[in-house]
């Protein structure tokens, strides 16, 4: 996961933050980035000049002018600490799961709240610290696939990326064959097309060999010892009757996910409903601005892999859509399309922009190539990155740029 480079390699699923860092700051500075860069700059505001280009919080004369903006906030944001209930009675720590890099487990009880892919992470980390026990308190069961790419790419074959009368299928062969014994924890009242499904075979593993546990009910209160939790049976809602019981900790992790990063700093007119985020072209483009592209920062819910692949063609999407107006998507047309993919998935469960599988994706890819003679000749660069080149408008920018930022560091040093 979090590979956005295709030279970006880790050696496990889930790396640390300093690993993460390490990468980023790697292809940072191979790119020759920091004469590219002004760091500690809060963009408020994207606005468009008469003549159709992009000032940066009304303020040309110290960022300049651009053609095309690339709104890459992603869908975490700051962590999301609730508090639970009483938790200042407890004796001993309580970490967000960003917090867990350094954090020593060794032997002692980690109690998880939360049950979704931040869960997943901090028993990962619990497991290598050697934590002597390890209990996920989740809320309601999600589906659990195998890090597996076969697997994942069967699953992702569903081209209208939604429930069907056949989903039925690969959800009784993952509770089947990779459940097996644990079938109690497998969702029962939510299809695997309606929540981004967990990829993980370790947890499994843990519970099996008695190392975790999956507890699925409500916190009541935290006591000096660990947590009061509402246990409940499969099928019974949340919030629902059930027993009450001590589960001992010495640590609370708070799996609880990350705010979502706004998108306000771009123009109202991207909001108006019925075409809001995530209902855009390509789920990325506002209608009436192809030269915004809010690059895997609208997404909701996917079966698909974190990677490089789909945020590249996604950016060359734009490219062309700024060097050849030919190729450029009228807003009727962008709205039409997002009308056609909502009847195509009005009998989805979820919205129709809300939940997507990468068949999906290439299918939306292929359908924007192929019904516009113009693009045809930029399908290699779309897909592969080949065949054309930066026109001498964005060298000559790029130059600007540069130059801009000369003055600054020279301003900043005569201050």
């Amino acid at each position: 996961m979090y590979r956005f480079h295709p030279s970006v390699r880790f050696d496990s699923a889930y790396p640390t933050q300093q690993q993460i860092k390490e990468q980023i700051v790697d292809v940072w500075k191979r790119y020759d980035l920091e004469r590219r860069t002004v760091f500690e700059t809060k963009v408020k505001s994207v606005k468009k000049t008469k003549n159709g280009q992009w000032i940066i919080n009304n303020d040309e004369e110290q960022y300049g002018r651009f053609d095309g903006i690339l709104a890459t906030v992603g869908v975490c944001g700051d962590p999301k600490m609730p508090p639970l209930p009483s938790q200042e009675r407890f004796k001993g720590q309580i970490y967000h799961s960003s917090e867990l890099d350094g954090k020593n487990a060794k032997g002692k009880k980690v109690l998880i709240v939360g049950g979704g892919a931040s869960a997943i992470e901090a028993l990962e980390f619990a497991v290598k610290n050697g934590a002597a026990e390890i209990d996920v308190l989740s809320r309601s069961d999600k589906w659990i696939i195998p890090r597996n790419i076969l697997v994942q790419s069967l699953l992702a074959c569903n081209i209208f990326g939604q429930e069907t009368s056949l989903s039925w299928i690969p959800e009784w062969l993952l509770r089947k064959f990779f459940y097996r014994d644990l079938q109690d924890i497998a969702p029962s009242d939510k299809g695997i097309f309606t929540g981004t499904p967990m990829a993980n075979d370790e947890l499994f593993n843990q519970i099996r060999e008695g190392k975790a546990h999956w507890l699925r009910g409500d916190i009541v209160s935290v006591e000096e010892k660990g947590v009061m939790f509402n246990y409940r049976s499969k099928g019974v809602p949340k919030g629902g009757p059930g027993h009450e019981k001590l589960v001992e900790g010495d640590i609370i992790v708070m799996a609880t996910g990350f705010k979502r990063p706004s998108l306000t700093f771009l123009p109202d007119e991207c909001f108006d409903e019925p075409y809001g985020p995530p209902s855009w072209y390509l789920q990325v483009f506002p209608p009436k601005y192809p030269d915004i592209c809010a690059n895997n920062s609208t997404y909701v819910d996917a079966i698909g892999t974190v990677g490089n692949m789909h945020i590249g063609i996604y950016t060359r999407f734009l490219l062309m859509f700024l060097t050849d107006p030919l190729t450029r998507p009228t807003e009727g047309w962008m709205k039409t399309w997002i009308d056609f993919t909502r009847f195509m998935k009005r009998l989805a469960p979820t919205g129709a922009f809300d939940f997507f599988t990468y068949a999906e994706l290439i299918y939306w890819y292929f359908f924007v190539l192929v019904v516009n003679p113009f693009r045809w000749k930029w399908a290699l660069f779309v897909f592969f990155g080949i065949g054309r080149g930066l026109p001498l408008r964005f060298v000559e920018q790029e130059n600007s740029f540069r130059r801009e930022l000369k003055k600054q560091r020279k301003s900043k040093k005569a201050q």
